[in-house]
């Protein structure tokens, strides 16, 4: 490994201008407590689209990577959307929620060390992401290789789990993608380089969506087609990622491979573990409403209908996602700055202008709920339990309009570890019992597994996480991330 630094040469680094978040080369201009509240609003709403726009149009991107191959999947027949959903949904879906979850951990580290003003430090935080996140990828192996038996212990019937289990084992290759891409992306959005993320999510997208067509239905090559071209596109966006970076796409913050990587990664780990189990709770929660609902009568028709509401939820719950990483990115470089004010108004400003998209969104869900499952298929009792589910889809999408940038808060201020003891109480100690009471005692299926879950859950972790945020007393945020700054710094953490 070269480029191995020394602590007074990261020090001096630390001084070197790169683009100050609060510069007008980014914003334009500066807000500030003179100025009326509607000017700060749209230099605060400037900041933060710098960052939520690319994120939304990347995440949808890759996303829509997923919802493109069930498509093509669901064109092939019941059996093999139930077993490409399956394998995405919870599999893939698992070991997403925990390497997105422990990725997380740079967005609190590199946004506080890049408001701080402490650049060196991000591309040590990377090596250190790409370390811990590839020891878990290997540890979370197993469940793609005995994926079968996993899924018939979970009461998937036999013919959904051999075929989850055959999609499982060709993903081994997309599981390894996360490791190194997810924390990728932190690093670029913590300074700001959200645009090359897009540009790069949308090469592999148009790629992806040509070789689908080509695989699936001009060569035949059916389920196993999607899923090969789904591995390669999702490898596309790491080796475009990586070549911007080491090709010197980031001057100051990546100047090559360190050995201090391999120093404090024992408080590295535990800091992603919080992350991980804070976000990957969040993921795995409709998770589980899948494969309990594989649990009821008529498992594959129930299991299609609601597969296309998630796919549906997922793909509008990107734009919420692009909020929670420029809230997150927004408030760690304001905290990391010293600004506890500034960190408090990005946070309205964040949440006001996702619900107004959110109400949006649940309208036009309400008026066209008939029509969103023929992108998806065209069986007849698919399409008519996709009607009744469409209600509950459009209140799972005004929820998610403030849940998820309340947990970008949470991450950019470093709570993870208090938000994952909510998560853990109000999704699993409340909504999978609420779901479950609802859907088998009192026999309201799939419709009432889904709302036990959401109105038992989803909303009571809403309204908790919105009360601690409204208390926060900010200023005193802005100090912890100061010291929190300076102890990651010091040599005995570089």
């Amino acid at each position: 490994m070269s480029n191995n630094k020394t602590t007074a040469e990261a020090e001096n680094e630390t001084k070197v201008p790169l683009l100050d978040y609060s510069s007008k080369s980014i914003v334009g201009e500066e807000a500030n407590e003179d100025q009326s509240l509607a000017r700060r609003t749209w230099i605060e709403s400037k900041k933060l689209w710098r960052i939520v726009g690319p994120a939304i149009f990347s995440r949808i991107a890759s996303y829509s990577m997923f919802v493109i191959s069930q498509a093509f999947a669901g064109h092939l027949g019941d059996l093999e959307l139930a077993g490409l959903s399956i394998a995405s949904s919870v599999i893939c879906g698992f070991d997403f929620g925990l390497l997105l979850g422990m990725a997380s951990a740079l967005e609190t580290l590199c946004g506080q060390a890049f408001g701080a003003k402490k650049y060196y430090m991000l591309g040590v935080y990377l090596q250190r992401s790409w370390i811990v996140l590839l020891l878990c990828g290997v540890f979370t192996l197993p469940l793609y290789i005995f994926a079968t038996p996993v899924l018939k212990l979970l009461g998937q019937p036999d013919d959904v789990a051999e075929l989850s289990g055959t999609v499982a084992l060709a993903f081994i290759p997309l599981h390894f993608s996360f490791t190194l891409q997810f924390p990728l992306q932190r690093f670029l959005q913590s300074q700001l380089k959200n645009n090359v993320i897009a540009w790069v999510n949308l090469g592999a997208f148009c790629i992806h969506v040509v070789l689908s067509w080509l695989f699936v239905y001009k060569l035949h090559f059916g389920l196993m087609g999607a899923c090969v071209i789904l591995n390669l596109s999702w490898w596309l966006i790491v080796i475009g990622l990586l070549a911007y970076v080491f090709c010197g796409g980031c001057p100051q913050t990546w100047s090559g491979f360190s050995f201090e990587a391999f120093s404090g990664l024992w408080e590295f780990l535990k800091l992603s573990a919080s992350s991980g189990v804070m976000l990957c709770l969040e993921n795995w929660y409709y998770r589980i409403l899948i494969v309990m609902t594989g649990n009821l009568q008529n498992a594959e028709i129930a299991v299609d209908a609601l597969s296309i509401c998630m796919n549906v939820n997922g793909w509008e719950m990107m734009i919420p996602l692009g909020f929670f990483a420029g809230t997150g990115v927004r408030v760690a470089n304001e905290l990391g700055a010293g600004n506890g004010k500034g960190a408090k108004f990005a946070t309205i400003v964040a949440v006001t202008q996702s619900i107004v998209i959110g109400l949006f969104f649940w309208l036009l869900l309400i008026f066209f709920h008939s029509e969103i499952a023929y992108v998806f298929t065209t069986s007849p009792p698919v399409l008519e339990a996709v009607h009744q589910l469409s209600i509950l889809l459009a209140f799972t999408v005004l929820l998610n309009s403030v849940q998820p940038i309340l947990s970008g808060v949470a991450v950019g201020s470093g709570w993870q570890s208090y938000v994952a003891y909510i998560n853990l109480g109000c999704y699993y100690l409340i909504g999978v019992p609420m779901g479950s009471v609802m859907g088998w005692v009192f026999h309201f299926g799939v419709m009432g597994i889904w709302a036990g879950m959401i109105f038992g859950g989803t909303a009571i972790q809403t309204a908790i996480l919105a009360i601690i945020t409204a208390r926060c007393d900010w200023e005193k945020e802005a100090e912890k991330a100061n010291n929190r700054v300076d102890k990651w710094s010091k040599p005995s953490h570089t």
